[in-house]
């Protein structure tokens, strides 16, 4: 059977998709702790987007995640943060890899946020998905 390594490194199993959204649901909810959800959009065929999802993979703390949906599609989980913390986590960390990375282009993908705080109501991975992937709402 013909497997293709290069789409199994790209993605990730939708399980961990449920892990995150349910991390952000239980430390809004049970903990009043905010966190936020990010989707994070390249172009179609963007060469450094799968070096930077990688970079963040390295950068974030312990307790951030990401779920990379395809090669120009991802979802991080910020914890403890709001979203103008996360807004300044995010922009930090373009920077950063900017100035690690000289060569490749500076980071400039569309992203929307979605803030999970005390009182949000439940979490569904669907709902979560139709609210940061929007086309029309992002910037």
């Amino acid at each position: 059977m013909f497997e293709n390594p290069m789409a199994n490194e790209l993605t990730d199993d939708p399980r961990k998709l449920n892990a995150l959204v349910a991390r952000a649901a239980s430390l809004a909810s049970e903990y009043s702790v905010p966190s936020v959800l990010v989707g994070l959009v390249a172009e179609e065929g963007d060469t450094t987007f799968p070096e930077y999802i990688h970079y963040l993979q390295s950068a974030l703390r312990v307790e951030d995640g990401i779920f990379r949906m395809t090669r120009e599609r991802a979802v991080i989980h910020l914890a403890d943060v709001d979203r103008d913390q996360a807004l300044s986590v995010l922009e930090r960390l373009a920077e950063a890899f900017s100035d690690e990375f000289p060569s490749l282009s500076r980071p400039n993908y569309r992203m929307q946020i979605f803030e999970a705080k005390s009182g949000t109501e439940e979490l569904r991975v669907k709902d979560i998905l139709t609210r940061i992937f929007v086309t029309s709402t992002l910037h």
